[in-house]
């Protein structure tokens, strides 16, 4: 009897071994689902939109709750996307700069790869777009436009991602187009001019979101039939924000804000946060870097400490975030860094190249019939101040009250009404970046140079010879405040020990003007030797720019030099093209034909090496 009742026993325990080795059994674990659609602001019915028709958006939003307060962390997609992997922001991994290719830092992981190894099946279809080299990670089951959680074993719980491409930036321009929203019918933002381009173009945005709102249904409806309804966390976003033009790619509240909607169904209600409530709207904010942390906390999994991000379901949610972070670095060819930081009431920008505007010219961009005819009205003279300002170089500070101003038109900078908020937003973003380990100021050039030897961008943190942040921090800072007399620190940072604060040392001269170049020109001529070709790039454009005939000579010398790719690395030739275009044909006459003939692309570099022919077409060459 008693050895019956062992083999009994034993046969049970292999059964059971067997069962949930192969998922014989349910696993109670909720299932994730994610739909995510590209580039749409909160231009949707659950957000109050009258223009927008999305019924099926809506009846979901009614069964879920709506984050009033939700951010992409980046105005564009690679970087978005980048911080939303790891849950780090991408700017504290170097991978800030739109399509960069950065060595993830030992230790991290993309966040599915933790949800694998707890026994997830993990799909993506099927955008990826991340500024890292991940080949040596494998954060997917399935990553196709064929991914599907049906494919798991029986009983797996399931984390996929369904991204729909229809609502992005290109479809907005694509024609023939038959209209359903009517084009007087939409409410244009006041930096906008009213024409017949931009009321087609934003007219054509409803109408593919529209179409998104048929998608989201078919994905709805899908997972009812597949009987995981009731087990499974739906998380609905846009990327970023509308690929209108001064939305995405723009550091401002349009660029970064994002319709946020997450429903969590009755049998998992204590994965549900405190403030969840069916049909209503949440004010706590939430990042792109909560997304991690948070898939995480409602799989049982505790966040790593490296993550930046706060969960705000499951089992490790924390308490909300008093702020949201948000940032821009170069956009396609263009160079530009700027952060961003705003509560429920705020928004602070903070612009680090004042002397260069939000609208750059960026081929891409400028396909969009409402984006080139808005720059040559800009051109012709023909807008007001408003309409302006996106084509003008930045302020070095904006702060706006987006309860009363939500199209970020009126700066409240320099009002003394609002002097406390802004000390408050200044205050909290000096100790972001440190908190952070944010290590975009550092020149793009520079940063790809110390990555070629195998290096995470984040070990820069540890190189406080080379990459003194704080004084990286001060010296950028003082450089956008257009302040006469910190020339003096200006000219000591040109001569320190770090390339990357004699770089912003240089940039603060460029920013102060001609006055401050005729002051520094010692300065200037030595550096056009510098062993940091991010540094020598700076000194020449400036000389080039206001030198007598040698010095300008000397300047475009350097500047031919380094925007060949034979003699530059892909970043350092970008920097030096952006500064040839600047200074205009009528400067960079002697030095055009040779121009011209500079190699395309590096084959090398996957991602953005096409981005010099981009710049050579900028400037008339291609």
């Amino acid at each position: 009897m008693r050895f019956s009742f062992l083999s009994k026993a034993f046969l049970l325990a292999v059964t059971l071994v067997t069962l949930l080795a192969t998922g014989g059994f349910a696993d109670e674990r909720p299932n994730i689902l994610w739909l995510s659609t590209e580039d749409i602001g909160p231009h949707v019915g659950c957000y109050g939109d009258e223009v927008a028709n999305t019924p099926n958006l809506d009846a979901f939003a009614k069964r879920g709750l709506v984050f009033k307060y939700a951010w992409s962390n980046y105005p564009v997609c690679a970087p978005a996307r980048t911080t939303i992997i790891t849950g780090m922001y991408a700017c504290a991994n170097g991978a800030g700069n739109m399509r960069s290719e950065v060595k993830i830092p030992d230790g991290v992981k993309m966040f599915p790869e933790y949800l694998r190894e707890a026994g997830y099946f993990c799909t993506n279809n099927s955008k990826t777009d991340y500024n890292y080299e991940y080949e040596q990670h494998q954060p997917w089951d399935i990553s196709s436009n064929k991914a599907h959680y049906r494919k798991r074993k029986k009983g797996q719980p399931f984390f996929a991602v369904f991204n729909y491409t229809g609502t992005h930036e290109s479809k907005i321009r694509k024609r023939p187009h038959t209209a359903v929203v009517d084009p007087a019918s939409v409410k244009l933002p006041k930096y906008w001019p009213d024409t017949p381009e931009f009321r087609q173009d934003f007219a054509q945005y409803y109408d593919n979101i529209t179409v998104m709102d048929g998608w989201i249904k078919k994905q709805l409806d899908a997972l009812e039939k597949s009987g995981e309804a009731d087990n499974t966390i739906v998380v609905f976003f846009g990327d970023h924000g509308s690929g209108m033009p001064r939305h995405k790619r723009y550091a401002g509240d349009s660029g970064m804000l994002v319709p946020f909607v997450v429903h969590v169904p009755e049998k998992l209600k204590e994965q549900a946060s405190k403030e969840y409530v069916a049909g209503g709207k949440s004010d706590r904010p939430v990042g792109f870097v909560d997304l991690a942390p948070t898939m995480l906390s409602i799989a049982g999994i505790e966040p790593p400490e490296y993550m930046q991000g706060h969960a705000f379901l499951g089992k490790y949610q924390t308490d909300a975030p008093k702020y949201l972070y948000g940032f821009r670095q170069r956009m396609d060819e263009r160079i530009d860094i700027s952060r961003s930081l705003r509560d429920q009431r705020f928004i602070y920008v903070r612009n680090y190249m004042p002397h260069l505007p939000a609208g750059q010219t960026l081929e891409y961009q400028l396909e969009t019939p409402s984006c080139r005819v808005w720059k040559e009205m800009f051109e012709a003279g023909k807008l007001n101040e408003v309409q302006s300002k996106f084509w003008q170089p930045h302020q070095a500070e904006e702060l706006y009250d987006l309860a009363a101003d939500p199209d970020e038109t009126v700066n409240l900078v320099g009002d003394p009404k609002f002097e406390k908020e802004l000390e408050r937003f200044r205050t909290e973003h000096r100790e972001s970046m440190m908190r952070f380990g944010d290590v975009g100021l550092v020149p793009e050039q520079i940063s790809f140079e110390f990555g070629q030897a195998q290096r995470s961008r984040r070990e820069m943190l540890d190189d406080s010879k080379q990459f003194p942040m704080q004084e990286i921090f001060s010296v950028a800072n003082l450089a956008a405040n257009r302040n006469p007399e910190g020339l003096e620190k200006l000219h000591q940072a040109m001569e320190h020990e770090s390339a990357s604060v004699r770089y912003w040392g240089t940039i603060g001269i460029q920013v102060d003007g001609e006055k401050a170049v005729n002051s520094s020109k010692p300065q200037l001529k030595k550096l056009l030797s510098d062993n940091s070709p991010a540094v020598a790039i700076v000194a020449a454009e400036l000389l080039a720019q206001f030198g007598d005939e040698n010095e300008q000579a000397s300047g475009l010398s350097v500047l031919k030099e380094l925007a060949n790719l034979d003699n530059s690395n892909l970043y350092g030739a970008i920097q030096a093209l952006n500064a040839i275009d600047r200074l205009g044909k009528k400067v960079t006459a002697p030095i055009i034909a040779e121009i011209k003939n500079i190699p395309l692309e590096i084959k090398q570099i996957k991602r953005g090496g096409k981005y010099v022919g981009s710049l050579l077409k900028g400037i008339g060459l291609r």
